[in-house]
């Protein structure tokens, strides 16, 4: 794993990720939906009864931002410890991608098909996705859909490692997709090219790392290893 780009400090409920410089983002965290800027992301754990039916979820979080001078922080919410995250890094060619996650799976869903069903702890994926080279609008675009098909994958790969129906993701997912600003940024990411190889490695390494992690949980006798090991 080369250099960082950021370093993860828990700070309990916060794990927060600083960078050097404001990054441009893009994704639909709780706070910063949409293009953004910010130079702060954060999780903030959550328990059940923090958001009782009566709670405005952005006023929830933003008061609890505000509380510890975070208040231009993108943020994520998630009943998942977040010690219990996953980092994995990517270089291919002259890019480097870094993901970080969280991974619960309690509020599983399968695209296009919902349970119906509700669980007392509502589980998450919450994943930042950083990307060392400056991006285009269209090329943020393309990387947020890139992270959203690793993530899903990782998910569909480790559905095997768990009791009951299988799933594609959470009801609650989210996902950020951070970039320095600058000059000649890139325009493409698909996956034949060696930003979009990248991003999905990191990725899916990160998220089937957690989904893993989580499905152990449940079965502490199975020990799982990613076949997908990012560079």
């Amino acid at each position: 794993m080369t250099e960082l780009p950021f370093r993860p400090a828990l700070e309990p409920p916060f794990l927060i990720v600083r960078f050097e410089k404001p990054q441009r983002t893009l994704g639909w965290s709780i706070t910063k939906p949409g293009f953004a800027s910010a130079t702060e992301v954060v999780w903030l754990e959550v328990r059940d009864d923090d958001l009782a039916v009566h709670v405005d979820p952005v006023e929830f979080v933003t008061a609890k931002l505000s509380s510890r001078g975070l208040a231009g922080a993108a943020a994520f919410l998630t009943s998942r410890e977040i010690r219990r995250h996953h980092l994995a890094q990517s270089r291919i060619g002259v890019v480097t991608v870094t993901c970080l996650t969280t991974v619960g799976l309690s509020n599983g869903e399968k695209v296009g098909k919902r349970h119906r069903r509700r669980t007392s702890a509502m589980g998450t994926v919450n994943t930042l996705v950083h990307v060392s080279r400056p991006l285009s609008d269209g090329a943020f675009v393309e990387t947020v859909s890139i992270a959203t098909q690793a993530r899903t994958a990782a998910i569909v790969e480790t559905n095997d490692l768990r009791d009951g129906p299988a799933i594609s993701g959470t009801g609650t997912d989210c996902v950020l997709v951070a970039a320095p600003e600058g000059d000649a940024p890139e325009t493409c990411a698909g996956l034949h090219t060696d930003l979009g190889e990248a991003i999905g490695a990191a990725v899916y390494d990160a998220t089937y790392a957690g989904a893993a992690e989580w499905s152990a949980e449940l079965k502490p006798a199975n020990a799982i290893q990613s076949p997908w090991r990012a560079t």
